[in-house]
Formats: structure tokens, C-alpha cells, sequence
């Protein structure tokens, strides 16, 4: 970042529709396959839409003792899973450091599933039925609780609750703890459980879900002319950031540097994004200032790219904006096609994608882009995954409200040992 501490992506933790650790994820991303399936979660033959992206082969007791799953939501589960593999994944054990590592996860919609349980409860039995744990269960704000008790982290704790922009402004709040010197490790990331029945039918009576009918698979298109909406998923996805001299002293493998975090507002309408796309840009413009870099030196950009007509043209203009007439606009592609739209746990998942990216020198491709929008006419890698080096790449994440995230990741560089020929 611009100013004080640099950061390091030392670990990843991943629960998908493509798979349940980041390998399966990544993977999945790259062989440009979807998640995106028939309902099997709930009776979905009176709803109009009957497609999600679910995760599938999830189990709460691999990560959690089974008398504690009873308190879980599965947002949560979720969440205590991704951070649990994260941590493993950086070899760190946060109760070995007390006070000196933190986590902020972020969710939109919180313990819907168990919302949606004590509600029918209610109506059936009456209101003597109903949880005494129904409040802290299904409230926003327990992923992060969860994670904070579960891996014994005693340092700063927070939650965001910021839209669909909730995962990356998870990790945007964290590093800004560290930067501070508030804590040396941050869990951050986000998790969501959206799939049942109510929360299906207000987002189809909203008109914000893909209606396509025979080939789950290929309903989510972004920026592709026949889009239509959507596809809710479920999910989450939390990563270690590190003070990256922490990093570099313990030794541990490091994915990528978080270099920059910008934010902003559309200030115009509760679901609908800014047409003209200068918020979206806005926030990518003050990620690269933040970063002290130039639209110019971005490689790739992970899209936001929900599918929907007015969401995908804006964040078109908002890149050519960003990027403006003199430079051109680098690849961009929406791993959305394959995961289908996971709400707050979104950018924490493309953040886990965009750091690999980086990582591995290998975009995603937009899937189901079959015929291009004339009015996007962008590079988004389509249909298949492209080889290309990555120095540098945004990822942006705009949720209702007009809430914009834009960070930039950039390639981690180990110095050069004392003595040798780089250094001198």
C-alpha cells in the first residue's frame, strides 16, 4: 500500500459450488466448469426459478464438534471451515499469538436458513417454539464470532455488512488494521447461505434472477447479449493477510500482496447500480491510488459481472473510464458465470481467485459468452481460460445500496538474498 505497512496473502480457505478448498476451486475456475445445478435444497416446483449454485458435499463435523453445529447456521459453518483451512494453509495458529491477530468476515443476509426454520416454527407451533438461540444464531455479524471462537483469535474482531460488496470490504477493513499496526494477521474474507425458498422468490419478484430454463449451466452469462440475471450461490472464502515482514520472517509461502483498497458510493438507487459507471470507477481509480500505481500497470481485472443487464454494461464503462482513453483496458473476466452470484462471500472468493491468478499466470474465463453484448466490448476472456503473466489485477465488488470495493493484488517478489548479483 501507499503508506505504511506492506501486506502479504499468506493463506486461503475456500467453501464453493466448484469445490470445497481452494485446489477443487481453482480448478474448477480454469476448466471453465459451472456450479450451478437444479434446487435440491428445499420443493422449489412452485417457485419460477429453479436453478442455484449450491455447494455440495459439505460437512459441518469435518471442521466442527457435532453439539455445535446445532448453533451454527450454515453461513457460519461455512465460514469457521474456509477460516480453519486458511489458517492451516499459512501455518498459523492464532492462539499461539493472543491479541496480535484478528479477523473481519463478512456476510449480506446473515443465518437465513435458520431465520427461515424458527419463522416456520413460529407459524406451526406458536411462539413458545422458538429458538432461544434464534438472535445470535442468525445474526450478521456470528461468521466472524464463529471464527473468532473457534480459532481462539482474541485480537481486533469485526464484521461487514456491506451488500454484495461485503467479502471485499472484509478484507479492505482488515488490511487497514494492519496497516495501522493494530494486529501482525487478519483472517478476513466472507460467507453466505442464501439458498431457500423466501429469499429465491423475492429476488425472482425482483426481476434479478436469471429466468433460463433447460440448461442450468449455462444461465449465467456475463456480458454476453442474453443474460437475463443472476444465479444465487452460497459459499465462502477467507484469507490470511500478514504484515509482510511477519510474512517473510516466519518463512511462509505468500500467494500475492494486497497493494490497494478503494471504496465509494453511487448515492442514487437502493438496487440498481449507477448506469454511468463513474462510482465503479471511482473506487477502482482510489484502489490504484492507494496502491501508488497507474491505471496502466494492471494486468487483469476480476469483474464484479453478476449477469444482469444494467450491472454488467456499468461496470463496462466504469473499466473504460477507469482506464480512459489513452490506455487500454486489460483482460477482464466474472467467475460468476461458474459460481453464480454468492452475495457477501462474492469478493471473497474472487479475491481467492485473483490472487491464484496472479499466482499461476492463468486467467478464468467468462463462461456461456457466447454472443457478445455490443455494447460490452471489452477483452473478458470468453468461453476458455487463458496463459498470461500477472503483475498486477483489480477486483471489484459493487453490492445493493450503491456500496463499491475495488483492490488491487500484485505479484510478491522475494528480495533478493544479501550479496547476490540482484542486489548489487
Amino acid at each position: 500500500m501507499s503508506k505504511g505497512r506492506r501486506i502479504a496473502v499468506t493463506g486461503l480457505g475456500v467453501i464453493s459450488p466448484l469445490g470445497n478448498d481452494p485446489d477443487s476451486f481453482w480448478r474448477g475456475l480454469v476448466g471453465g466448469r459451472s456450479g450451478v445445478g437444479e434446487i435440491t435444497r428445499f420443493d422449489h416446483a412452485a417457485q419460477r426459478v429453479h436453478i442455484a449454485a449450491e455447494v455440495k458435499g459439505f460437512d459441518g463435523a469435518d471442521y466442527l464438534r457435532r453439539r455445535q453445529l446445532r448453533r451454527l447456521d450454515l453461513f457460519a459453518q461455512y465460514a469457521v471451515a474456509a477460516a480453519r483451512m486458511a489458517a492451516d494453509d499459512a501455518a498459523y495458529e492464532p492462539r499461539a499469538h493472543p491479541g496480535r491477530c484478528g479477523a473481519v468476515i463478512g456476510s449480506a443476509v446473515g443465518g437465513l436458513q435458520t431465520l427461515r426454520a424458527e419463522t416456520q416454527s413460529l407459524i406451526e407451533n406458536g411462539p413458545s417454539r422458538v429458538s432461544p438461540m434464534l438472535i445470535p444464531i442468525f445474526s450478521a455479524n456470528m461468521a466472524a464470532g464463529q471464527v473468532g471462537i473457534n480459532l481462539g483469535i482474541t485480537g481486533p474482531l469485526s464484521a461487514t455488512c456491506t451488500a454484495c460488496a461485503a467479502g471485499a470490504d472484509a478484507i479492505g477493513y482488515a488490511a487497514s488494521l494492519i496497516r495501522s499496526g493494530a494486529a501482525e494477521v487478519m483472517f478476513a474474507g466472507g460467507s453466505e447461505a442464501p439458498i431457500i425458498d423466501l429469499c429465491l422468490a423475492g429476488f425472482a419478484a425482483a426481476r434479478a434472477l436469471s429466468m433460463r430454463a433447460g440448461d442450468p449451466g449455462a444461465a449465467s452469462r456475463p456480458f454476453d447479449a442474453g443474460r437475463d440475471g443472476f444465479v444465487i450461490g452460497e459459499g465462502a472464502a477467507c484469507l490470511v493477510l500478514e504484515d509482510l515482514g511477519h510474512a517473510q520472517a516466519r518463512g511462509t509461502h505468500i500467494y500475492a500482496e494486497l497493494a490497494g483498497v478503494g471504496r465509494s458510493a453511487d448515492a442514487s438507487h437502493m438496487t440498481r447500480p449507477d448506469e454511468s459507471g463513474l462510482p465503479q470507477a471511482r473506487a477502482m481509480l482510489c484502489a490504484l491510488a492507494d496502491a501508488g500505481m497507474t491505471p496502466s500497470e494492471i494486468d487483469y481485472v476480476n469483474a464484479h459481472g453478476t449477469s444482469t443487464p444494467a450491472g454488467d454494461l456499468a461496470e463496462t464503462r466504469a473499466v473504460r473510464t477507469a482506464f480512459g482513453p489513452g490506455c487500454a483496458a486489460p483482460a477482464i473476466s466474472s467467475i460468476k458465470s461458474m459460481t453464480g452470484h454468492c452475495f457477501g462471500a462474492s469478493g471473497a472468493l474472487e479475491a481467492v481467485a485473483t490472487a491464484l491468478t496472479i499466482e499461476h499466470g492463468l486467467l478464468p474465463p467468462t463462461i456461456n459468452l457466447t454472443a457478445p453484448d455490443p455494447d460490452c466490448d471489452l477483452d473478458y476472456v470468453p468461453l476458455e481460460a487463458r496463459s498470461q503473466r500477472v503483475d498486477a489485477a483489480l477486483s471489484n465488488s459493487f453490492g445493493f445500496g450503491g456500496h463499491n470495493v475495488a483492490l488491487v493484488f500484485t505479484e510478491y517478489v522475494p528480495p533478493a538474498p544479501e550479496g547476490s548479483a540482484e542486489e548489487g
